[in-house]
């Protein structure tokens, strides 16, 4: 479970846990990270930290292998690291927020899902979901996000095809304006969001949460391919 240090990561992580999963959690947030396991573990799931920058592919690596030899396999991988960077308009951007934007949310997700899919392909399948957002399905968001996001979407789709024979199912959910620690930096921009969702509200991570256990159980053992939107109607506009 990277990016489970807060929001809909650390949700998602708990309600994985209350499952039954043993879960790794795995961030750059190391005391925040730490306070995950520890929610869980006072509700009597078990889990554990590994401090993982997402666009390293040694930290990467190792964070896979970690958790395989903790808990014996890697059944389920939610790959949710992410960062919004800069808002500005696309001939405004920087090269180094476009590089950085990117390296995180999308270099980031194709590394966790390179090593996740040669150990779950070896060893008789599993599910992995990945957070894109509903800038990977419309014109949301700034030039980087949403590029980040689109690639996201794609990434999903190629694996899902590619990995189908090998039993494992590849899935990403597409919240939209959700509650979380990084929306309440963006107040202004926000509140623009919130009104073109037709449920008229800010969603909450145990909306999100829930279709990511969802996705990952048997219970969707014919869905993969999928970007599932969670945003109170936006994408239906």
């Amino acid at each position: 479970m990277t990016g489970g240090a807060s929001g809909i990561g650390r949700e998602t992580a708990t309600r994985l846990a209350r499952e039954g999963a043993n879960v790794v959690v795995a961030d750059v947030l190391d005391v925040e990270g730490r306070a995950t396991v520890e929610e869980i573990e006072s509700a009597g799931g078990t889990a554990s930290f590994v401090e993982t920058d997402v666009s390293d592919p040694n930290a990467v690596e190792a964070m896979v292998a970690e958790a395989v030899g903790a808990y014996e396999s890697l059944d389920v991988a939610v790959n949710n690291a992410g960062i919004e960077g800069e808002n500005d308009p696309t001939a405004e951007q920087t090269e180094a927020n476009w590089d950085r934007v990117l390296d995180i949310n999308l270099k980031g997700v194709w590394l966790c899902m390179k090593y996740e899919l040669q150990e779950m392909a070896a060893n008789g399948g599993g599910s992995i979901v990945n957070t894109s957002s509903i800038a990977g399905l419309s014109a949301a968001g700034a030039a980087p996000y949403a590029a980040s996001k689109h690639g996201i979407v794609g990434l999903t789709r190629v694996a899902a095809t590619e990995y189908a024979e090998a039993d494992v199912r590849v899935n990403a959910v597409c919240p939209g304006v959700i509650e979380t620690p990084m929306v309440e930096q963006a107040a202004e921009e926000i509140e623009q969001f919130v009104g073109m969702q037709p449920l008229g509200r800010m969603g909450q991570p145990e909306e999100v949460a829930s279709a990511v256990v969802w996705l990952s159980s048997d219970e969707a053992s014919f869905v993969t391919g999928t970007a599932y939107p969670i945003d109170g109607g936006f994408t239906a506009r």
